[in-house]
């Protein structure tokens, strides 16, 4: 197929966890800040000229990392680099408009604390990794939005957004060379060097309840897992899969189908370059949160116990499909690639990816469950009338020392 337009961007490798306390959230301000104008293009600029050409502009700021990209037709990619290039390169941060973005921020956080089923997420991560930059929420919190200025965005721009930091990715119709010249000529005058390693991620673990006036109790659970530089990544993947990836997981057809405990039910796999976790959430009402811990916990268990070859195949083709069918997108391309090289600088082929997943058994999949039931200190958040959810002591006490005496 021929392919007529292209994805093009900027990762830049910092991101929530290269920030200091007192400047918590300063990553996402300035990748609001840097499309409110430069020294030669002011925001409305910025937004027409792209606009113009049927372009796409955005941004995303994760832990790790800050992506700015666009999507445009082949014969626009010098316009999407050269505004890249500018946003990146000669920001303003004009004392208005970083005022007036202070407050679409300060809304952005309080609709994110208005919205149950996402901030828990953060008050996860908060008790997996609490008081630590992993830890701290990507937004950052009100006191310290309100107290940024200039000089912060420009001080921490200086130290992280620097050559040996930033990569430019395109995926689509282009062609090597050219991406070459138009990287030289664009950003050839960055500063060299690459800012200071971020702490390194500690997960200790532990539990946090937040009450609210609310009709869902929302539940979420972590435990340490894998890195995405450990082996066992492809592993994780699977297990989570097979435990609650989809409609034939087993913790959807237990909780939802078995049991009528709750509409939404999943369970996942987050990753760092030193540290990761697994976990499971779910949405369930005041009573039924009651029957939620032992649920997971046995679920848990069983897999780590009697995962079969035919449900890790069948985790495993989940993968394979939807890994295969993002390729088909520029931009997730662009983002897989920018992934690898910022991980383990060079791009992954597709088949040593599809290998690597392919090699997972249930062997594989039941030692690693075993490993996650070991945890002695899983993490436990929860948003709304969760009262009646059973003790953490409880709830840890199905996994650690007792789980490996119970082997014995």
């Amino acid at each position: 197929m021929q392919l007529e337009s292209a994805a093009v961007g900027v990762w830049v490798n910092a991101g929530a966890r290269n920030e200091s306390r007192n400047v918590m959230g300063i990553s996402h301000m300035l990748e609001h800040m840097a499309f409110k104008g430069t020294t030669t293009r002011t925001a409305r600029d910025i937004a027409e000229q792209m606009e113009s050409v049927g372009g796409f502009l955005n941004a995303y700021t994760s832990r790790e990392q800050t992506a700015f990209h666009a999507r445009v037709l082949k014969a626009d990619i010098p316009l999407a680099i050269d505004i890249l290039a500018d946003i990146l390169t000669a920001p303003t941060f004009e004392s208005n408009e970083l005022e007036r973005e202070r407050q679409v921020v300060l809304q952005e956080i309080g609709q994110a604390k208005d919205t149950p089923d996402d901030i828990i997420f953060d008050y996860l991560q908060e008790v997996s990794y609490p008081d630590q930059p992993m830890g701290w929420p990507i937004l950052g919190d009100e006191s310290t939005v309100s107290g940024f200025g200039r000089e912060d965005l420009n001080a921490y721009m200086r130290e992280n957004y620097r050559a040996g930091s930033m990569i430019l990715i395109a995926s689509g119709a282009v062609r090597h060379d050219h991406m070459v010249r138009l990287a030289e000529e664009k950003f050839g005058g960055l500063a060299l060097g690459a800012p200071q390693a971020p702490e390194p991620a500690r997960y200790i673990g532990g539990e946090m309840h937040i009450g609210g006036d609310l009709e869902q109790a929302h539940v979420a659970y972590a435990f340490p897992a894998v890195s995405n530089l450990d082996p066992d990544w492809h592993v994780a993947q699977v297990y989570v899969t097979a435990l609650g990836g989809g409609m034939s997981s087993r913790l959807f057809q237990e909780a939802r189908e078995k049991r009528g405990l709750c509409y939404s039910i999943y369970a996942f796999a987050q990753s760092s370059k030193d540290d990761g976790v697994v976990g499971v959430y779910t949405g369930t009402g005041e009573s039924e949160v009651a029957e939620i811990g032992a649920l997971v916990a046995g679920e848990m268990a069983s897999l780590a116990e009697t995962a079969t070859e035919e449900e890790v195949a069948r985790a495993k083709a989940q993968l394979k499909s939807s890994f295969l069918m993002g390729l088909e997108r520029p931009s997730a391309r662009a983002e897989m690639i920018a992934g690898h090289i910022l991980n383990f600088d060079r791009v992954l082929s597709v088949q040593e990816m599809t290998e690597k997943l392919e090699a997972v058994d249930a062997a594989a999949v039941r030692r690693f469950g075993e490993k996650v039931m070991q945890t002695a200190a899983p993490s436990v958040a929860t948003v709304g009338p969760a009262g009646k959810l059973e003790r953490y002591g409880i709830f840890a006490g199905r996994f650690g020392l007792a789980t490996a005496r119970a082997a014995e």
